[in-house]
């Protein structure tokens, strides 16, 4: 009888059946098999699960492998399609645009930019370059540096002390020159009007530090050039082996943005160099006499003493000539410095370098005279009725070479042979270094139609009479 098992029909039961039913029943063995078939049980679970995860591994690798694959195949596809539109973009471009040289692009360089060829190439290749730019301009100024002078002013300034006596004081200016110029008997250079006016001797120094006095040859003072020469007899050897004339530029050539070098006697220290790029071309500034001129402007520093001195470009040529500063007494703006473009300066510089010298002054009884009575047009005058600055013409002398001339009263004579004329002591002073019978070029300011304008006038100077008139 199996455990809990009351009663059963005999007669349902095989033979077999009822011979195991007649067994005794082990409850030990039967819990053994029953431990048996549930781990079997289990072994089974585990090795369904174990094939399915087997199953969906080599499914998830398969999958793997299919991107890859797709992947790569399109990076070749892609490849392939942009090559070939590269290359017929390159027969199109050289079909409709060929090129004019095979072996190199042109394009304009900056004055600063230094080409260095590349030397490990074969023989029959195109030369290839490196640009690199030049900072350092030390080779340039020592070439230069030789061309260039100082210039020291010594002159004299009338003022008023406060109790209202006039006095008079020795002063001392420092300015700059360009050596422009040697004839067998002079040395030439070039400066600014305002550096050498009212000197009363000019001293010079070169680039050896020796020293010459110069006289001024001529003067433009609409422009502020002028002129000096300096006697070649006056120098050594040594010196005249040292110093070189500058070499001139062309300033209609500038763009904005190309590197300068300034050198001049700055402050009367002695030469020095400073550098910078074009700020401005064709600035319109207005000087104190009220004359109007344009300029180039620079940021290299120009300081007082560097008027008269070079503004040069890259390759050691003269484009200008310094002449100011913003500098007011009132209002001092760093950076923005003016020069005279060569180019308008060079024509009169060549005219003033064909002008005689006149160093020394004619005896009094050779002296020119014009046969006028002037008076002086002060600052005040000027100030109070309009006139120009210069010398008012009160009277003109019948038979004079001055009414022979045509000169008028009323006029303002502001020039005499192209030096500026200020006063009745600069005309007396300019007067002695002319003899009678020469014929000199007078400016005067005349007055038409209610304004001022400029008239030149030749006058062949006559002889001074026995009595003044």
């Amino acid at each position: 009888m199996y455990e809990n098992e009351t009663y059963f029909d005999r007669t349902t039961c095989s033979e077999e059946e009822l011979k195991q039913r007649e067994t005794p029943y082990d409850k030990k063995a039967d819990k053994t098999a029953r431990k048996e078939a549930r781990a079997a049980k289990k072994a089974e679970i585990k090795a369904a699960k174990a094939a399915a995860s087997a199953r969906k591994e080599a499914r998830s690798s398969g999958g793997m492998g299919r991107k890859v694959m797709i992947s790569v195949s399109l990076g070749l596809c892609f490849g392939l399609f942009a090559g070939l539109g590269f290359y017929a973009v390159r027969l199109g471009t050289d079909h409709f645009f060929p090129a004019e040289s095979d072996n190199a692009i042109i394009t304009e360089l900056p004055e600063n930019l230094v080409n260095l060829p590349v030397t490990d190439k074969k023989p029959d290749s195109p030369v290839s370059y490196v640009s690199y730019v030049v900072d350092d301009v030390s080779d340039m100024v020592e070439d230069v540096m030789p061309a260039m002078v100082a210039i020291v002013k010594n002159y004299t300034s009338t003022g008023l002390n406060p109790w209202g006596q006039i006095y008079q004081k020795t002063n001392v200016s420092g300015g700059s020159g360009i050596i422009v110029g040697e004839t067998d008997t002079e040395l030439l250079i070039a400066t600014n009007n305002h550096v050498v006016e009212d000197a009363e001797s000019l001293d010079i120094t070169f680039i050896d530090n020796s020293t010459a006095q110069a006289v001024v040859k001529g003067t433009d003072t609409d422009m502020d050039i002028a002129v000096i020469a300096v006697p070649v007899s006056a120098l050594s050897q040594e010196t005249l082996d040292s110093i070189v004339v500058a070499r001139l530029g062309n300033s209609d050539e500038l763009k904005l943005g190309r590197p300068v070098v300034a050198i001049g006697n700055a402050l009367g220290y002695g030469q020095s160099v400073t550098n910078g790029i074009i700020s401005a071309l064709d600035r319109e500034m207005t000087s104190e006499d009220g004359s109007t001129g344009r300029y180039i402007q620079t940021n290299a520093a120009i300081n007082h003493g560097n008027s008269g001195g070079a503004l040069l470009n890259m390759n050691g040529e003269v484009i200008g000539i310094n002449v100011a500063r913003i500098d007011d007494g009132v209002v001092s703006v760093e950076g923005m410095g003016f020069a005279i473009p060569i180019n308008a300066a060079e024509p009169i510089i060549s005219e003033l370098m064909q002008r005689e010298t006149r160093i020394e002054k004619v005896e009094e009884g050779d002296m020119g005279y014009m046969g006028v009575t002037m008076q002086t047009v002060t600052e005040e005058v000027s100030a109070m009725f309009g006139f120009p600055r210069g010398v008012f013409v009160r009277e003109v002398s019948k038979g004079s070479a001055a009414e022979a001339a045509g000169i008028r009263v009323g006029d303002i004579i502001v020039k005499f042979d192209g030096q500026r004329i200020s006063s009745n002591a600069d005309l007396l002073e300019t007067i002695q270094y002319f003899k009678a019978g020469e014929t000199v070029t007078v400016t005067v300011k005349r007055s038409e139609n209610g304004e001022y304008v400029d008239r030149k006038i030749e006058v062949t100077l006559g002889s001074r009479p026995a009595e003044n008139e």
